[in-house]
């Protein structure tokens, strides 16, 4: 990516880290500001080894101000939820992904409004998923202290450094918010990042539908519907147990485990034990229950049970090709990348359904976009 550096002003960083202390400095700050003024946002976090985020600082920017704020503090503050979930107020992120599962987890809200200016600025032309850092440098010639990216955000007091890393890291939304939409202006494509935003933070407000959690686990596909519906069992029961324990997957049991479980079907905790890598302490915390979830996959009735998708076959990787072609010729004529206007597994879903219409992702922006080559698309799918 080389862009040259805009003439977009950047707001100097503040002599002093600021904090919004109380819930009321918060309300009181955020009542403030100007209707339809953007929120800068970010969050820092730890979840080394929990399966739910844990908060550890927000960051707030809006008018000129910076504002680092406790998560209790947000917490507390009901006009933070509602700023949030606001749709008429703009939020400004820069890949919101993890920050969205942290409100949704902490908070329980699910935030409207949103621009993704990592999106925004792969829509602009500056390539697929360019880090933040290497943004600003690329926009606004300035270099980014990251060293402490990875650093423990729940310990206090924060450090000098890690303070005004977190400021930097909303510093600059609202000038490169500003860059984007330029950009997007000049390739009528503003449309394009308020639509890709709201579909993105749509998927990741619905709720996770655990009894489906089985169709991820690609490498299931071999399995016969009976092991699947096995599978379909472990895999739900997996997904509660780590809410549970707040524990990763991989702490209460791997995929690979899983699903070998799901192919032996064991049918006694001598069987169970057998099964090659899996700990005897999740046999003796267990065993009785996964085998009762094994019983009860075999016996389930398989009429109209989802199957995992299996990997395309040789002809249809050659379909692939041809069809991610046609994609590749609109991407490139519109310097936008193709992961972000067809990726692999949409492009997998055309071939596999054999039509390009009727598929909610290619609708919108892409669907103009995609306007001269659909019926080439839909040629080449039918044959």
């Amino acid at each position: 990516m080389s862009q040259s550096h805009t003439a977009i002003p950047v707001p100097p960083a503040p002599e002093t880290i600021r904090w919004l202390e109380t819930p009321e400095q918060l309300d009181q700050w955020l009542t403030s500001l100007p209707a339809g003024c953007p929120v800068a946002l970010d969050t820092e976090f730890e979840r080394v080894s929990t399966f739910h985020p844990i908060p550890g600082l927000v960051q707030l920017g809006g008018a000129g101000d910076f504002w680092l704020v406790e998560p209790h503090v947000a917490e507390a503050s009901a006009v933070f939820r509602q700023m949030l979930a606001d749709s008429e107020r703009p939020k400004l992120l820069y890949a919101m992904s993890e920050d969205l599962e942290l409100f949704r987890h902490w908070l329980q809200v699910a935030p409207a409004g949103l621009q993704d200016l990592q999106i925004g600025a792969a829509l602009a032309g500056a390539g697929f998923s360019v880090g933040y850092a290497r943004l600003v440098e690329s926009l606004f010639g300035e270099t980014l202290d990251k060293s402490v990216t990875r650093s423990d955000w729940l310990s206090r007091p924060l450090s000098s450094e890690q303070e005004r890393y977190a400021v930097d890291d909303i510093r600059y939304l609202e000038p490169l918010a500003n860059w984007v939409t330029s950009k997007l202006r000049e390739r009528n494509l503003e449309h394009a990042l308020a639509e890709e935003s709201r579909r993105f933070a749509d998927e990741a407000a619905a709720p996770e539908d655990v009894d489906r959690h089985y169709l991820k686990l690609r490498g299931g596909w071999t399995l016969t519907l009976a092991q699947q519906s096995v599978l379909q069992r472990l895999a739900a029961w997996r997904e509660q147990e780590c809410h549970k324990v707040d524990r990763p997957r991989n702490r209460v049991l791997s995929d690979a485990l899983l699903i070998a479980i799901a192919e032996r079907c064991p049918q006694s905790l001598g069987e169970l034990n057998d099964i090659q890598g899996l700990p005897g302490g999740i046999v003796k915390r267990y065993g009785e229950h996964l085998l009762a979830l094994v019983r009860a996959g075999k016996d389930a009735d398989l009429s109209g049970f989802a199957s995992i998708q299996r990997p395309l076959t040789r002809d249809q990787q050659a379909l692939y090709k041809q069809v991610k072609k046609c994609f590749k010729k609109v991407a490139e004529e519109h310097d936008i990348p193709i992961e972000i206007l067809a990726p692999r597994k949409r492009t997998e879903k055309v071939i596999q359904d054999q039509t390009l219409h009727g598929q909610d992702f290619f609708e919108g922006w892409r669907a103009t976009l995609l306007g001269p080559v659909v019926s080439e698309i839909e040629e080449l799918v039918k044959q």
